[in-house]
């Protein structure tokens, strides 16, 4: 099968089970008892070294876009001043070369990323463009206190609460997907030339695995942002990733701005 219409189609199945999700706040796992771990209660294994498949989106992707070039993200007037305003310049005389690889945005890197359990209630992914860490932390609520990130000093990749969504009961298959809600995160860029978001920007995103009959697996971020500072409703993107066999390739470079 083709693994671009594949994913295609798979990210736009879970377009509805991600909106009606957010209307319902509900939480991952089985049945009652005493809470498992993160790692204990993982429905799919998503460790592993894994690569960006850039099927979408290629030339504001692979490219730093040229100012202003923005078409598919709603942003309101005042998104749209700072977007239009931008200036690497002022983003490396700050030391904020990494406005654009935080959050929102750093799923969406051309990039390798390593998932590793790094406690069994903390699944860590490292992201070799940027050399950025992200931590899940499971056990814990949306928004509320989570400790500081060593590896991410200025907390570009803010505080991410994690849980398994639609996990199988007793008896039945171990099937579901990761959701992460993120929250409190450095204001940031949606896309490397200047789309803002705010410190308020709240990220939804659902991991899902899909294992191919060949043997390959293919990995879709499915991510809600919501943002009213800066945009006029939420908005929806699919990042596509393939399992890789080790870590052939990784090579962690610091951020740019440009």
């Amino acid at each position: 099968m083709n693994h671009r219409i594949l994913v295609a189609g798979l990210s736009m199945l879970m377009l509805p089970c991600l909106l009606h999700a957010q209307g319902r706040g509900g939480r991952g796992g089985g049945g009652g008892g005493a809470a498992a771990t993160g790692q204990a209660s993982a429905p799919v294994d998503l460790t592993g070294y894994w690569v960006s498949l850039v099927t979408e989106d290629w030339r504001w992707r692979m490219v730093t876009p040229k100012k202003g070039d923005f078409p598919s993200i709603p942003l309101n007037a005042a998104g749209q001043a700072l977007a239009t305003a931008w200036d690497p310049a002022k983003d490396e005389a700050a030391g904020d070369q990494c406005k654009s690889y935080g959050a929102g945005n750093v799923m969406r890197l051309p990039a390798r990323f390593h998932v590793s359990w790094a406690d069994a209630n903390t699944l860590k992914v490292e992201v070799d463009n940027g050399t950025q860490t992200r931590l899940f932390h499971f056990g814990v609520e949306p928004a509320s206190p989570i400790a500081q990130n060593p590896a991410d000093a200025k907390n570009w990749q803010g505080n991410s609460a994690a849980t398994w969504e639609g996990a199988g009961g007793r008896g039945a298959a171990r099937t579901g997907d990761l959701k992460v809600v993120t929250t409190g995160a450095r204001p940031g860029y949606l896309q490397k030339n200047g789309v803002p978001y705010s410190a308020n920007a709240v990220f939804t995103e659902y991991f899902h695995r899909f294992d191919d009959a060949d043997g390959s697996s293919l990995l879709v971020v499915t991510t809600l942002t919501e943002d009213p500072m800066y945009l006029q409703q939420p908005h929806i993107r699919s990042s596509h990733y393939k399992k890789l066999p080790d870590a052939t390739g990784w090579k962690p470079e610091p951020c740019t701005a440009r």
